[in-house]
């Protein structure tokens, strides 16, 4: 099943979070294909955080989604991971964004992600690896929501991080 998963990190080193992020990923997905790096301002956060890496990879796994969804909540945790309070800053986050052409509605499981359509630091890495993607609930392509997002949708635009 093709499978899209957002990245992201505010903590740390973030560039060795997300390096070993890609890494793990590897082991369960093939033909795996990864954005660029794009640092970007924090997202509807309260009080001051540090700028985010953000990536996206896109391959294929034979997980199923709820499976998929375990395996990336336990890579946040192995990487340190803790949930204090919603947004708060993360060493490592890792989102499901697309499961094949799949809508799941399910308790703690939401494909396509629910905000994934109104982020820029989402769609502009994905839109890098998989423009053609189609969203199963609008019936628009990565490549159109990426192109048709306000400069501010998901904060400041993401810039390619060096």
């Amino acid at each position: 099943m093709p499978v899209a998963i957002a990245l992201g990190s505010n903590l740390g080193d973030r560039r060795a979070h997300l390096d070993w992020a890609i890494g793990q990923l590897a082991t369960y997905l093939s033909q795996l294909r990864v954005s660029s790096f794009h640092e970007t301002a924090p997202v509807d956060v309260e009080g001051p955080q540090p700028p985010y890496l953000n990536a996206a990879v896109v391959g294929r796994t034979a997980l199923a989604p709820r499976a998929l969804l375990d395996l990336l909540l336990n890579l946040e945790r192995t990487r340190g991971r803790t949930r204090p309070a919603r947004r708060a800053p993360r060493t490592l986050d890792l989102d499901l964004i697309l499961y094949g052409d799949r809508v799941i509605d399910e308790p703690g499981l939401t494909v396509p992600h629910p905000e994934f359509h109104r982020r820029a630091f989402v769609l502009d890495p994905l839109a890098e690896v998989a423009a053609d993607w189609r969203d199963p609930r609008t019936g628009k392509t990565v490549g159109e929501l990426a192109s048709s997002k306000t400069p501010r949708a998901g904060g400041a635009s993401a810039r390619p991080a060096r």
